[in-house]
């Protein structure tokens, strides 16, 4: 049985409980847990716009009879709800994986916005979401993820934050849709508010709080909330807003960079000479290596 009213929502009670049905009506006893995270758990949830987000803890490796029967579950249940295709993502792990997140890299079986269902590496960077299940996530179904996800610091954390904050720069490219532009400024937001307060909350709050932070980039945070919104419309210039949207990424991952190095040189300030700073000894010791 469903742990009862997991949510404030009685409809995305239902869903839950559609899911956890047709997932256990598969899995069976191999199914050991199911946690519900993301912004259901974090708070802001938008029913028109926010993705419920899963983690389906099982008891060994999908199979490949069980891949076949979920793809199709996962396809009529989007068929049937329409207006959560594409806005659900479960990730199928093993609890022998859970258990190991911070050392090795597993398989798993993964649906999410704008993929398939398909088999995929759990990357490093996935201890964020990890971290937020452990500590915050909802059960619906079996023991607390605490007892089958191996403990992640804070400090672990925030390094996980620190080392998918880099890629952006990378991944940034790629984003040219309004949709997604949104995507990675707001997701910039949070990984700001993770570098300065030191935990993960939802977009939204973490664009509220960013928008007071950093008030030259306010209006372009305050589209963001609103292309968010307005997904499905797609009368709008996308290439118009991009290079705004790529600036903000570089500033956003400049400024994690700069609070790393504060951060660093606070920690390291009784051990410089002094009137130096952790600056000046990087540049000293590149022109020496130079």
């Amino acid at each position: 049985m469903m742990q009862t009213d997991p949510t404030p929502y009685a409809e995305i009670n239902q869903l839950l409980e559609q899911l956890l049905l047709g997932i256990q009506e598969i899995l069976g006893e191999k199914l050991v847990g199911l946690y519900l995270y993301g912004s259901l758990v974090t708070g802001d949830f938008d029913n028109e716009s926010s993705d419920i987000d899963l983690i389906a803890a099982l008891s060994s490796d999908i199979d490949d009879r069980d891949f076949t029967h979920l793809q199709k579950m996962h396809t009529d249940f989007a068929n049937k709800h329409k207006q959560w295709d594409d806005r659900i993502e479960v990730c199928y792990i093993s609890v022998a994986a859970l258990r190991t997140v911070k050392s090795h890299t597993s398989i798993v079986a993964n649906i999410s916005p704008g993929e398939p269902f398909h088999r995929k590496g759990a990357r490093k960077d996935w201890l964020i979401d990890w971290y937020v299940v452990r500590e915050k996530g909802i059960t619906l179904f079996g023991p607390s993820p605490k007892t089958l996800i191996e403990p992640i610091s804070k400090e672990e954390f925030m390094q996980a934050v620190q080392e998918q904050m880099k890629v952006w720069g990378e991944w940034v490219h790629d984003m040219h849709k309004r949709k997604e532009q949104a995507y990675a400024i707001l997701t910039m937001c949070r990984v700001l508010y993770a570098y300065k307060n030191g935990d993960q909350v939802s977009k939204k709050q973490a664009a509220l709080w960013a928008e007071n932070e950093l008030p030259e980039w306010s209006k372009l945070i305050q589209n963001a909330l609103l292309w968010r919104e307005d997904w499905r419309n797609e009368q709008v210039d996308h290439e118009e807003t991009f290079p705004e949207t790529l600036r903000f990424v570089r500033f956003a991952i400049s400024q994690c960079e700069n609070e790393t190095i504060r951060k660093a040189q606070e920690l390291l300030r009784p051990y410089l000479p002094e009137g130096r700073s952790l600056s000046d000894e990087l540049i000293a010791e590149r022109r020496l290596e130079d």
